[in-house]
């Protein structure tokens, strides 16, 4: 995959590039990528790239002129284009697989107000957001998309390790462990030690669906649960019924 990032901070993404999981994808040739600065694109003494807003307001608006000279350079116009606004659509895991089957990906990034809207309307084909909150820079949001979306690339990291991560069935991941056995007078569940891996995936089972009923119950009635596993649901919420009764109870 080719990843082409125009921005007017490529400071702030360079080191993305040159660590981690990342920095091994860019040496085997999975993954290759361009930063460029718009502002080389600017005009006038100072290379201007913002300007106010038509009809008033707070803040600078990023003019049309630099990035869209940037993107016809670099070829932009007809292909995949990533645009991270809060008005997007959001970011999910299924998006992002849907991304990273293509062979090449455009991401512009945003500052100050936002981006005159006749470069979105020209050039954009993907507006995403990545939650419902807004960043001083579209630098940092851009890098989450990235990170969501080369993973997924193909030789990038091993497809096993990939399968039980959270949001690969629309359950999240199950408590991991390692050692030493005993940390801080908590110790590790005996199940996982015992080598019974019947056990083992019933336990993990119970807990992704007990993680995701916790902390993301939203996730539930998309996720594609077999019969056992909504039973086993049906048995978690009945016992946390129970649990939650006898705490009143205990509290009168």
């Amino acid at each position: 995959m080719r990843i082409t990032i125009f921005t007017l901070f490529p400071e702030m993404v360079e080191p993305f590039f040159r660590s981690s999981i990342m920095k091994r994808a860019v040496e085997k040739g999975i993954i290759e990528y361009t930063i460029i600065d718009f502002r080389d694109y600017a005009e006038g003494a100072h290379m201007k790239t913002d300007d106010i807003p038509y009809g008033g307001g707070a803040g600078m608006v990023i003019m049309p002129g630099p990035i869209s000279k940037a993107l016809d350079a670099a070829g932009a116009k007809g292909r995949r284009v990533v645009f991270a606004t809060p008005s997007g659509k959001p970011l999910t895991q299924s998006y992002a697989k849907e991304l990273s089957k293509e062979d090449e990906l455009f991401f512009i990034c945003g500052h100050y107000e936002g981006l005159d809207q006749r470069v979105i309307d020209e050039y954009v084909t993907d507006e995403i957001t990545i939650g419902d909150y807004v960043l001083s820079s579209g630098e940092t949001s851009t890098q989450v998309i990235i990170d969501a979306v080369y993973r997924l690339v193909d030789g990038v990291i091993a497809s096993e390790s990939l399968e039980e991560e959270s949001f690969s069935d629309g359950l999240v991941e199950y408590p991991q462990y390692t050692r030493p056995y005993r940390y801080c007078t908590k110790s590790v569940p005996d199940v996982l030690l015992a080598g019974h891996h019947r056990h083992i995936t019933q336990w993990r089972c119970d807990h992704r669906l007990a993680k995701t009923m916790h902390n993301r119950p939203d996730l539930l009635s998309d996720a594609s649960l077999s019969i056992e596993e909504r039973k086993r649901l049906l048995s978690i919420l009945d016992q946390d019924k129970r649990t939650c009764q006898r705490w009143i109870l205990s509290e009168l």
